[in-house]
């Protein structure tokens, strides 16, 4: 009889130390789940009061055009539905290019042209990124971007929050594996940088500022100068050597003439 008392004594010992552990186990679990879910929502919570700054709800019905570097591009927001497009003269052609939603098309004077898919990325690629850093930080809240927030600096006396962005290989393009830091503006909610690393073409690393702020029928729109930084430059580490004047000035981002076509 003593042995059966020892033995469940024993036995009930060893179940609470493993429901004492599973319930351990369970509270760290749920501790470091809701310490990531109160870091993303920070960074979705600045991103999104930088939309609203930006232009917030105006964007979903936008349609705006604008010049960048001798090309005329142009942006048609309709809902969950879009339109892009670019044109150039080139000579006797005018090229068009046109992104619907998913479908590329490009025109030569008018003529649809059949192209391959290489072809058909690369020059969907360079259209979306044009649209991409136009409408920035529109494009911010797509499903495919993986935000977190990094800190807070002070940049040339003025007070900023920064998101770390990165993107899922499902529908985060082809150069998903990009990493990209914004500075947020702790006044007025607005990126006045941004910092990128690619891996194409060997690799790089760049840092913009913004200049030329300026808001057409309540979006806004900004010019940048680009920078250039070592390849391999930690992105938070390059605000640091921008105030040192140690980052090169490769590039001016001039976004112009820009129109709001629905006026």
């Amino acid at each position: 009889m003593k042995k059966s008392i020892l033995s469940f004594c024993v036995l009930a010992a060893v179940v609470f130390s493993c429901n004492k552990k599973k319930d351990s186990q369970e509270e760290t679990i749920k501790s470091d789940t809701i310490t990531a879910e109160k870091q993303f929502s920070k960074a979705d919570s600045l991103v999104n009061k930088a939309i609203v700054a930006h232009g917030g709800d105006l964007y979903n019905n936008a349609d705006y055009s604008f010049v960048f570097r001798g090309k005329k591009y142009r942006f048609q927001n309709n809902g969950q539905n879009f339109e892009y497009s670019s044109e150039v003269q080139k000579n006797d052609s005018l090229i068009k290019d046109k992104i619907s939603n998913a479908t590329f098309e490009r025109y030569i004077n008018n003529k649809l042209q059949t192209l391959s898919k290489e072809d058909i990325g690369k020059f969907s690629e360079a259209l979306n990124s044009v649209i991409y850093f136009a409408t920035l930080p529109y494009k911010l809240q797509d499903v495919s971007v993986n935000k977190k927030f990094i800190e807070e600096i002070t940049i040339k006396g003025k007070k900023y929050d920064v998101v770390g962005v990165t993107f899922s290989q499902e529908g985060g393009g082809k150069d998903f594996d990009d990493e990209f830091h914004y500075w947020i503006n702790k006044q007025t909610h607005k990126i006045d940088y941004l910092a990128y690393n690619y891996r194409v073409n060997e690799g790089g690393v760049r840092f913009r500022s913004a200049f030329n702020t300026r808001v057409i029928d309540g979006v806004t729109f900004q010019d940048y100068i680009n920078y250039e930084a070592a390849l391999e430059t930690p992105l938070k580490d390059l605000p640091k050597l921008y105030e040192q004047g140690k980052l090169k000035e490769v590039s001016q981002i001039l976004t112009e003439n820009v129109i709001n076509n629905n006026k």
